[in-house]
């Protein structure tokens, strides 16, 4: 009980703040309890179907598959299929962590990872094509271009400055 407490300590004491902010300004704290509702339910739709999915992953695709594909010294194909993987996909961004995570245990490399987390959170195929049709093709090619080498320099960044002893232990548990 110790440890669960522990744990959600934070979620507990907003949790406790919004209760006092309904007795206080019962309006905003309302309202507060309103958005947090909603973000509870969006949880709720979108964890189980990732969840499944990130199980059938972890089945169906051994690791010594994924890692010519994306591990150490995949080279260009893992970064192109990491960067890919990450813009086709549809989502919040905590929804890629998990995911991430999974590629982590299958032996995707670090640097494969970071762009593939970059992509996810910037360059979403189907935002591409809504923003393309109400802003122009011109400023999202060149949006586009800007921010995938800005991924690609971010993801190198990060993978060399990450001290080897993180980064084993990050390939150690799977976790991003």
């Amino acid at each position: 009980m110790a440890a669960v407490m522990k744990r959600y300590r934070f979620a507990m004491a907003l949790l406790a703040l919004n209760a006092g902010l309904v007795l206080v300004f019962p309006d905003k704290g309302i309202a507060a309890f309103s958005i947090e509702w909603n973000a509870v339910l969006d949880l709720i739709t979108f964890i189980p179907p990732i969840f499944i999915l990130l199980g059938l992953l972890d089945v169906w695709v051994e690791r010594e598959k994924l890692m010519p594909h994306m591990g150490p010294g995949s080279g260009i194909r893992g970064a192109v299929l990491a960067y890919v993987m990450g813009s086709a996909a549809a989502g919040p961004l905590y929804i890629a962590f998990p995911i991430a995570g999974v590629l982590l245990k299958k032996g995707a490399s670090l640097i494969n990872i970071f762009i593939f987390i970059g992509a996810w959170s910037t360059t979403k195929l189907p935002m591409i094509l809504f923003e393309a049709s109400s802003i122009g093709l011109k400023y999202t090619l060149i949006r586009l271009a800007v921010n995938s080498m800005g991924i690609i320099l971010i993801a190198v960044v990060l993978d060399k400055t990450t001290p080897r002893s993180v980064q084993e232990r990050l390939y150690r548990s799977g976790r991003p």
